[in-house]
């Protein structure tokens, strides 16, 4: 109990409040690892519904990176929940020292369910998210549901390590479910509505939808240069490879964030822009 009520205060000290500040960085204590992220609200009128975590932090001997993008749908209630709980959820896992992926595919689970159990407080909502936990600047799990993305830079080669999950690749599942996918009026759409097929929340599409996560793990090692996590706003004005190619280009993370999601808003994107690039080596 000792150790849960230390990582709790130590995880207060992770989440802040909506992610409308925009820009930031931080770096490890213990390795060259350096963060830096860029939040852009959209052209949209709502407010901005994007939601990160970028820290470092120790416990039990370890230091870990969290980093997480949160991008909201009808409304910012699920991932400002998921800010606040999806890290705790997936640390807290008994087993997530010896078993990482089953921790936080099970994380993932038990986080949706909570969130469904507190609607209607948490609204008609959902959201996408993508993860990535750094284990002592070592080893790297990324998970990930909806559209969300995670890119790392292998020796100026982007690899995707995330899923996108869109309706038209996992048209099966849904009409399994008893859904179905339309293509109107301009991207494919779970039951006319939702344009990713596994998302947090959502209670309305709920049974025709999925959350788990795609998860990956690779080691930190000196061909991995750095991971850029963002929201479909930059990705849907670029490639992986241009960005890792604008990224690359600068040492100063915040710098790299700061310029990807400028060079989004100069494409013409229109969505909330969300962007954090860690670079993992000098």
């Amino acid at each position: 109990m000792g150790n849960l009520c230390c990582f709790k205060s130590l995880y207060s000290q992770l989440v802040g409040g909506r992610s409308s500040c925009s820009s930031g960085k931080g770096r490890s204590h213990q390795s060259p690892v350096k963060y830096g992220f860029s939040l852009i609200k959209g052209k949209a009128n709502h407010p901005m519904e994007d939601y990160h975590v970028a820290k470092f932090f120790r416990t039990q001997g370890r230091e870990l990176g969290l980093f997480a993008i949160f991008d909201g749908h009808l409304g910012d209630s699920v991932p400002a929940y998921l800010q606040k709980h999806l890290f705790h959820n997936i640390l807290n896992e008994d087993n997530f020292w010896t078993d990482p992926s089953r921790s936080i595919a099970r994380a993932y689970e038990k986080t949706d369910q909570a969130i469904l159990t507190h609607n209607p407080d948490l609204g008609r909502g959902g959201s996408t998210a993508v993860t990535a936990i750094l284990v002592n600047g070592r080893e790297l799990w990324v998970a990930n549901v909806g559209d969300s993305r995670a890119v790392l830079s292998r020796k100026g080669e982007a690899v995707q390590m995330s899923t996108d999950h869109e309706p038209n690749t996992e048209r099966g599942s849904i009409e399994n479910r008893g859904g179905f996918v339309s293509n109107m009026p301009d991207v494919a759409r779970v039951n006319g509505q939702l344009a990713v097929s596994r998302a947090f929340g959502d209670k309305n599409l709920k049974s025709h939808l999925r959350s788990d996560p795609d998860i990956k793990n690779t080691p930190v090692n000196e061909e991995t240069d750095f991971l850029i996590l963002a929201s479909d706003g930059l990705w849907k004005v670029m490639s992986n490879q241009e960005a890792v190619d604008i990224a690359r280009k600068m040492k100063d993370p915040l710098r790299a964030a700061k310029s990807l999601a400028a060079e989004a808003v100069k494409r013409d994107s229109k969505d909330d822009i969300s962007c954090i690039v860690v670079r993992l080596k000098v």
